[in-house]
């Protein structure tokens, strides 16, 4: 028997026996249109070349080189077995390890909690797969919330959902997802880095989609220059050239800073003027890429000169009252390197001194959404159950991890490490946890918590916000359970594990553990570009047999190794 470890191959061959079938087809209607001796030959002889074919690629190719996914679905197994099964929608708990099985890179490493904590956010990732009449839609809320618009959607979180989808082997769900954004839904319902996000998409899956839409995402960018009222609050480009929008609208609500010209709607409103003018290259659109290059550039601009606070050496708000910056340090300063903004070599990565102080954003459970130090910082539990001025949000601590990677990745620079990183991956990956009444310790993502008992402030208040238990006006019971608002598997995949996605046909693999850490660690069966990639490192070769170091696969062969953990650059 013929065996093929090769992906490519392995398509190949789908694509032989698609082609194949649909000769066998037409044969058949001509056999039974003109029933001759001529086409029976034909038909004989085809079937029996087809059978022969079956035999000799009957055994498929393996996805998965290093691991066996059979040996993770405990993991499936244990979350399905505690779970209280509320809301169901596209893929149920019974169907959950098949969906995930054949869409999900598997992972291994020796911290058992960061294990368990990738697991369960790609178990939590499908529940929120809804199917609708055209298609599918990622939901951020399990059930039906009365702020959500069509089939309970919700732009807040939609860039985090592409950034995490990436990595399902199936484009169909974010294909259709992308579609839906610009026919049935409303992508300036908050802020929402739709081209962006849309573009990494693109360089992880080559998926059409995203060039296909180029159309859609220019009249987006320019509804935003437009601009809007809502509830009295100027949302869009004001007149000198930098984009407001009020923190509720931002998915921030209540931060001290308040509404205006922030430094997050500016930082993703330049990404998606560099992704529009990529996707305008890509397909051959030069006025178009012309026109958001300058855009983009203007805009980076004015971000640096009106965010930056020189003298604490941070981005801040400027406010919509005055128009002056505000007095606060917020994590949202760091989401300029999430877009890659800020210029090399100028002392704007002095602001990542703050991320290591434990009087600024440094926590036990996390990173605070405000500085600690600041006067109006508060974790409080009266007023309303979401407040953006302290608690860690894991929609903002998703964001800056993935903003650390990028300074980590693509900037020279010596005020942090990989081992800062490292650190508050650690912290992220075990603040996924509820204790219940009775001590016992469950995986679980909610909405805000606690920085220093890792209470989900939220729920805690909403279980007894009318008549001693949940509200209906408020979402429901366990509204925030499961919360699908951040990223998780992307910030392993992409970061810690340092899958960096490249626009040409080549791969970097710049893994972000620190010396001496883990002894090994594997991630396999990752979808990029056409081809099936595994990342191991074996410190001492006695874990996975293949020899020491770090090792890079590519459709089952190995394309590239190091004794030590460090930067890999693959061709294609």
């Amino acid at each position: 028997m013929v065996q093929y470890s090769n992906f490519d191959r392995a398509t190949e061959v789908t694509d032989y026996f698609r082609n194949e079938a649909n000769s066998f087809l037409a044969l058949k209607q001509n056999f039974n249109q003109k029933s001759n001796l001529k086409n029976m030959a034909k038909l004989v002889l085809f079937l029996g070349f087809f059978g022969v074919c079956v035999l000799t690629y009957a055994e498929p190719p393996k996805l998965f080189v290093v691991l066996n996914p059979d040996n993770f679905k405990h993991y499936i197994d244990k979350f399905n077995e505690n779970d209280n099964e509320l809301y169901i929608q596209h893929v149920p708990n019974e169907k959950a390890w098949t969906f995930l099985t054949t869409n999900i890179p598997f992972f291994e490493c020796p911290d058992k909690n960061i294990e368990t904590t990738y697991y369960f956010r790609w178990w939590t990732f499908r529940k929120h797969i809804r199917q609708i009449p055209d298609g599918f839609v990622i939901t951020e809320f399990l059930p039906n919330v009365n702020w959500s618009e069509k089939y309970n959607t919700i732009a807040c979180a939609a860039g985090h959902h592409f950034y995490e989808g990436r990595w399902l082997r199936s484009n169909e769900f974010l294909n259709s997802y992308a579609k839906f954004w610009f026919t049935e839904g409303n992508p300036r319902m908050y802020s929402f880095w739709a081209a962006n996000a849309l573009w990494e998409y693109y360089n992880i899956t080559l998926d059409s989609v995203t060039l296909d839409l180029l159309p859609d995402l220019v009249n987006n960018y320019r509804t935003w220059e437009k601009g809007w009222v809502r509830l009295g609050h100027f949302i869009g480009k004001n007149s000198d050239g930098l984009f407001s929008t009020y923190d509720d609208r931002d998915g921030m609500e209540y931060q001290i800073s308040g509404s205006g010209k922030r430094p997050t709607i500016n930082s993703y409103m330049y990404g998606d003027a560099v992704a529009i003018a990529k996707i305008a290259e890509k397909t051959g659109n030069k006025d178009i890429q012309k026109e958001f290059t300058l855009k983009a550039d203007s805009l980076r601009r004015l971000v640096l000169a009106s965010f930056w606070d020189k003298e604490v050496h941070f981005f801040k708000t400027r406010s919509g009252e005055n128009d002056q910056l505000a007095d606060v340090r917020e994590l949202q300063g760091y989401t300029p390197w999430y877009v890659n903004l800020p210029p090399q070599g100028m002392g704007y990565d002095k602001a990542w001194e703050y991320i290591k102080r434990s009087d600024v954003f440094d926590a036990p459970y996390g990173l605070t959404t405000a500085d600690q130090s600041h006067p109006r910082f508060e974790i409080r539990y009266t007023g309303h159950e979401c407040l953006w001025n302290g608690p860690v949000w894991p929609f903002s601590t998703s964001i800056t991890l993935t903003a650390l990677a990028n300074l980590l990745n693509n900037y020279k620079q010596d005020i942090v490490t990989k081992t800062e990183f490292f650190n508050q991956f650690v912290k992220y990956s075990r603040s996924h946890q509820f204790v219940d009444d009775h001590g016992n310790i469950f995986p679980w993502i909610d909405e805000n918590m606690n920085p220093y008992t890792g209470d989900w402030i939220s729920r805690t208040r909403l279980k007894v916000w009318e008549n001693g238990t949940w509200s209906e006006g408020k979402g429901g019971a366990e509204r925030g359970k499961d919360y699908n608002h951040s990223t998780y598997c992307n910030n392993l995949i992409a970061d810690l594990i340092g899958i960096r996605e490249q626009e040409d046909k080549s791969l970097v693999i710049n893994p972000l553990v620190p010396d001496n850490t883990w002894d090994w660690f594997c991630l396999d069966g990752v979808r990029y570009k056409g081809k099936n990639i595994t990342v191991l490192y074996d410190r001492f070769g006695t874990k996975y047999n293949r020899g020491t170091g770090l090792m890079v696969f590519v459709n089952g062969l190995m394309k590239a190794k190091s004794e030590k953990i460090e930067r890999i650059k693959v061709e294609l």
